[in-house]
C-alpha cells in the first residue's frame, strides 16, 4: 500500500515512541518524512533505519516560532511542498496544581500547545497550496480530566478543541484537520506505569482491549487520518484507547 507516494510528511517529536513509528509507516507507504525534535542523536537512531533518500533530519524546538517558521520554509525549499503536518511533540506532569509551579505550567504549555500552534501557523499556507493536511496528537486525557494530571489535561484539551477550530476555518481551503488521542501507550513517556503491576492492573480494568496500545496501534490511526481514505473526515478526535471511552466511569462489577 502507497498511500503516501510523492508525499511530503513533517512529523514533530519524531525521536522516539509514537512519532518513530508514524515515520516508519509513512516512509512504508511512500512519503519522503521530516523527522523534528530536539535531541538530533535521537532522530538519527530513527533516521538510520529509515531508506536515506525518504528521510531528513531537522532538530527543532517547536516552542521557538521563530525556528518553526525557519523549518518550515527549509523544508519546503529542500522538498518543494508540504503534503502532511503531524503535531506529535508532547511532554507530560503529574501533579495537582497546588503543587505545580509557574515554569512547569510554561513547559507544559510552551510544547503542548504553542509548538501545536507554530506549527500549523508556519504550515497552512503550504498545506493550502497543496491541499494537505494536519494530523495533531492529542489525549484522552484532552478528553476528559484525570487525577494529579490538571496541566496536561489543560493542555491536550486545548489541542482538541483547536483541532475542531481549525478544521473549520480552513475545510474550505481543501485543508482536513484531525487528532489522535491515545490512552496508556508504551513510550518512554508513560514508562512508569509499565513498572508499576498494580497500576496496570487498573488500567487493565478499564480497557477492553487490554492495557497499552503500541507506538504503532497510533501511527496506524494517524495514517488513516493523513490518507485519502479519511478524505470526507475533518475535526474529529479518535479515541485510540482500547475501548477506555466506552465506559461511563464505573468499575466492573462482575
Amino acid at each position: 500500500m502507497q498511500r503516501f507516494k510523492d508525499k511530503i510528511a513533517l512529523i514533530t517529536g519524531a525521536g522516539s515512541g509514537m512519532g518513530a513509528a508514524t515515520a516508519k509507516r509513512f516512509v512504508d507507504e511512500g512519503a519522503t518524512v521530516v523527522l523534528v525534535g530536539r535531541t538530533q542523536d535521537k532522530l538519527d537512531d530513527v533516521a538510520k533505519d529509515l531508506p536515506s533518500e525518504q528521510v531528513h533530519v531537522r532538530p527543532a524546538d517547536v516552542a521557538d516560532a521563530d525556528a518553526v517558521n525557519q523549518l518550515v520554509e527549509e523544508v519546503v525549499a529542500t522538498c518543494g511542498r508540504l503534503d502532511i503536518l503531524v503535531n506529535n511533540a508532547g511532554v507530560a506532569t503529574q501533579s495537582r496544581i497546588t503543587d505545580t509551579d509557574d515554569d512547569t505550567w510554561r513547559k507544559i504549555m510552551s510544547i503542548n500547545v504553542d509548538g501545536v500552534f507554530h506549527c500549523c501557523r508556519a504550515a497552512l499556507p503550504h498545506l493550502i497550496e497543496s491541499r494537505g493536511n494536519i494530523v495533531n496528537t492529542s489525549s484522552v486525557s484532552g478528553l476528559g480530566g484525570d487525577w494529579a494530571m490538571s496541566v496536561y489535561n489543560a493542555s491536550k484539551g486545548a489541542v482538541s478543541n483547536f483541532t475542531r477550530a481549525l478544521a473549520l476555518d480552513h475545510g474550505g481551503d481543501g485543508v482536513r484537520v484531525n487528532a489522535v488521542c491515545p490512552s496508556l501507550t508504551r513510550t518512554d513517556m508513560a514508562s512508569g506505569v509499565f513498572e508499576k503491576d498494580d497500576l496496570l492492573d487498573k488500567f487493565a480494568e478499564r480497557m477492553p482491549l487490554g492495557a497499552g496500545a503500541a507506538p504503532e496501534d497510533i501511527a496506524s490511526a494517524i495514517a488513516f487520518l493523513a490518507s485519502d481514505d479519511a478524505r470526507f473526515i475533518t475535526g474529529v478526535n479518535l479515541p485510540v484507547d482500547g475501548g477506555l471511552m466506552a465506559s461511563n466511569g464505573q468499575p466492573p462489577q462482575v
